[in-house]
């Protein structure tokens, strides 16, 4: 009551934000928190001006939305309040606090299909994109950006495929740059997966991309999710090239052959990640020149252990 009495006023909504935060510890005060969570929103579209109740409104509703998530609690948020959140990085777009806070924020709701699509309604992607430009070195940022892209395009949903193809070098530059953090990487890895299915990369991306995830892979093969994503991706792109074959088989750094066969022994037990060894498989299989280097290097071996460990996959 006292929010939506004094909802013109800065201090009385900041001092009401802050308030809220002093009971973000007490769980049984969840419940409650989880209402004002449209006016918390809206206080911060009102007042979108003002840095501080900016900071403190997203400080306060990553609280709220991490104990959601905590308790399985699904939170689809409409048309207004992603509208707003797409307000307050437009508006404060060279603020690396606060575009932390809100990219970790839109990366949470996105998980959420009906979220995810009012996001893309709202016209997310340019800002995201302009975002991981003028911040490549935030690592929390690149991780979160990343995640939201690939909610907003791993579904068959309509997306502009000219902006799509754009996020491609974008995401490239987020992979080259955070190679050796492997959540950034398991983040722009999936990003470029859900890309590459939607036939945004180019055939002159074709070679490179495939060079970057097969050193993603390299430098990060003990992540399971980034290990399968990434096999997924690199069969995304035989599918569509032979180019990328040919780059698998002879990278300067070392075959991808080899790779996956390490990424093998280091996964065997883990279904998803060899399923999608096996999906990648698939696709060598389909050019000569890959099919008799895995010969060369018995990888006839790796398929009869993988069927005896799931026969009846």
């Amino acid at each position: 009551e006292f929010m939506q009495a004094f909802w013109d006023i800065e201090e009385a909504q900041a001092k009401a934000i802050q308030h809220l935060a002093s009971f973000v510890r007490d769980k049984s005060a969840f419940p409650y928190l989880l209402t004002f969570t449209e006016l918390i929103i809206f206080a911060m579209k009102t007042h979108v001006d003002s840095l501080e109740l900016q900071v403190d409104g997203c400080s306060l509703l990553l609280e709220i939305l991490s104990q959601a998530l905590e308790q399985d609690v699904v939170m689809a948020l409409d048309e207004n309040v992603t509208g707003s959140l797409l307000e307050t990085v437009r508006k404060h777009s060279e603020n690396e606090e606060l575009l932390s806070l809100v990219c970790t924020l839109l990366m949470m709701i996105s998980a959420s299909e009906v979220t995810a699509e009012n996001l893309r309604k709202v016209g997310v992607i340019p800002d995201l994109l302009s975002i991981l430009r003028n911040f490549l070195h935030n690592e929390k940022i690149c991780l979160s950006c990343c995640g939201v892209l690939w909610s907003l395009t791993v579904s068959e949903n309509n997306v502009d495929q000219t902006l799509l193809k754009s996020a491609v070098p974008v995401t490239s530059a987020v992979l080259q740059e955070h190679l050796q953090n492997g959540t950034v990487t398991e983040s722009a890895c999936s990003a470029l997966w859900a890309l590459s299915l939607q036939g945004c990369l180019t055939e002159n991306e074709y070679e490179p991309t495939t060079a970057l995830l097969l050193d993603a892979l390299r430098m990060n093969p003990e992540r399971p999710v980034l290990v399968k994503n990434t096999c997924l991706a690199l069969a995304s792109l035989l599918r569509l090239s032979e180019i990328s074959a040919l780059r698998f088989i002879t990278d300067s750094k070392g075959s991808g052959i080899n790779l996956i066969k390490d990424a093998y022994c280091l996964h065997y037990d883990d279904p998803a990640v060899v399923e999608s060894i096996c999906v990648l498989i698939n696709e060598m299989a389909q050019y000569d020149d890959v099919v008799l280097d895995m010969l060369s290097q018995k990888m006839e071996e790796l398929l009869s252990e993988i069927k005896s460990w799931f026969p009846s996959s």
